[in-house]
């Protein structure tokens, strides 16, 4: 993941708000407008029983950490891979309503759409000291979001496992082998939240306050490797159920659920991608946590090394994501009949940006960014899966030249004639193509993201020391049955 320094912008605030879902705009293509993801709520008091009547004060004006340490400004232009799996691989596809499975039964809808609380935590304690500075109430505030976020992780890994894992399992919608390429291994990362959760409650004081979480986080958070594979088997996870969705009974047993009270109007995607947005988020928190706690605090230094082994640990798993996402994407592109494959992207190992864009005729092409090469693809139906169809030479990133076209500055043709806007080109030797961006917005990341590719890079240092044996590895290519 490409860390981002702690952003001193604006004060952080305590957040009031609900759980919202994280959609994304790239790697998808089609333009959508940023959606912003909320810092997990200030929730209830450890495990309170989560109640539709808790009502949000009106009177302050509050931002979330997340939002807050993101920065103000224009968007950023880095689209990591682990935003990038957040996004669909496919667009989504839409089924009619079919014959609901045999067998099954949809929650009650009786009471309507839950809601998480969304008390602070100096709303949720009466004996909170009034010898509390400032920085000290606003710190606590922080790590009792902390704590609020892994309570709302349990329950929503367990509603998955609940909700759709064993009935879908007990009704035979899907095989268990099936079951278990989707949800990869999900099941496995509830124990571990729950963990950090417990060690948490058990720093609470009788007042409400955490005297100190660093030696905690600090001996909680290389479990944290346990995301490498999760995240990693994301993008086979996602690709496998786009398809599956399309049969009557799937597709119908996970409108249900979506229409069900339990799943807040979430899709099911949402729910799985649920860990991967927590898992960018603890930079974030801790960082805050460290920025209220003074450098005298006894508690300073070990979250300094806390900070520093959650980037850390992040920025691993990344790259291990992007490395998965960029092989996944290798192996579906389709050459042309006796064209050869493209060295430079069998050699590239991260897929740096893809969406989709237009070409001069008006014709909607797929568009990948690896390390080596620019390649335009159409999509293509291969059986039950989409492929890319490679569309002419691709271009090598080291001959590349960009341009930055104005509004109404370039003569596109078919229906596009008339709305040559949010336009650039592209262009390697003799090969030179105008595309065309879904808007304003979409067109800067794409320049963005191809003058970063073109940058200088400096040279890397290999170290080349024999590390113990023990630590040695063989990580192979996720297995072709993916596909």
């Amino acid at each position: 993941m490409d860390e981002e320094g702690p952003a001193e912008q604006e004060s952080w605030s305590p957040v009031h708000r609900e759980r919202s879902q994280t959609s994304g705009s790239l790697s998808e293509g089609s333009g959508k407008k940023r959606k912003q993801q909320g810092a997990p709520g200030m929730g209830q008091r450890g495990p309170e029983p989560q109640t539709s009547d808790d009502k949000e004060p009106c009177t302050k004006r509050v931002k979330p950490v997340a939002k807050t340490l993101s920065g103000s400004g224009p968007p950023s232009a880095k689209v990591t891979p682990l935003k990038r799996l957040s996004q669909s691989i496919q667009r989504s596809i839409s089924f009619k309503t079919e014959p609901r499975p045999p067998g099954y039964v949809p929650p009650s809808r009786a009471g309507g759409c839950r809601r998480r609380s969304s008390k602070l935590w100096s709303e949720t304690f009466d004996r909170v000291s009034e010898e509390l500075s400032a920085r000290e109430v606003k710190r606590q505030e922080v790590i009792f979001e902390l704590m609020q976020g892994e309570q709302q992780l349990v329950d929503d890994l367990n509603l998955v496992k609940k909700n759709y894992y064993e009935p879908m399992l007990t009704l035979a919608i899907l095989p268990e082998a099936e079951l278990r390429e989707i949800f990869g291994t999900l099941d496995s990362l509830a124990p571990l939240h729950q963990d950090l959760l417990g060690r948490l409650m058990g720093l609470r004081q009788e007042d409400g306050t955490v005297p100190e979480l660093g030696p905690t986080l600090l001996d909680w958070l290389p479990r944290l490797r346990a995301y490498e594979s999760y995240c990693c088997h994301q993008v086979w996870a996602k690709a496998r159920l786009d398809r599956r969705k399309r049969e009557p009974a799937v597709g119908e047993f996970l409108r249900l659920c979506q229409e069900s009270a339990f799943s807040r109007k979430l899709e099911l995607w949402s729910f799985l991608d649920l860990p991967r947005s927590r898992l960018v988020k603890y930079p974030l928190l801790l960082r805050e946590v460290l920025r209220q706690t003074p450098p005298e605090h006894p508690d300073h230094g070990a979250l300094q090394r806390a900070v520093a082994l959650a980037q850390d640990l992040v920025g691993l798993i990344n790259r291990k994501t992007g490395e998965a996402e960029c092989r996944y994407y290798q192996q579906r592109l389709r050459y042309p009949d006796g064209a050869p494959r493209h060295l430079g992207i069998d050699r590239s190992s991260l897929l740096l940006c893809h969406g989709e864009l237009r070409n001069s005729k008006g014709q909607r092409l797929h568009v990948f960014l690896f390390q080596e090469a620019l390649v335009l693809t159409r999509p293509i139906l291969q059986g039950d899966q989409v492929v890319f169809q490679v569309q002419g030479p691709p271009l090598p990133v080291g001959q590349l030249e960009v341009q930055d076209l104005p509004d109404g500055g370039a003569r596109l043709g078919g229906a596009l004639r008339e709305r040559a806007r949010s336009c650039l080109r592209v262009s390697a030797g003799a090969q030179a193509h105008t595309l065309q961006a879904a808007d304003a917005f979409d067109k800067q990341q794409w320049l963005s993201r191809l003058r970063q590719a073109l940058a200088p890079r400096p040279p890397v240092e290999l170290d080349c020391s024999l590390g113990p044996l023990a630590a040695l590895r063989l990580d192979c290519d996720p297995p072709m049955d993916h596909t």
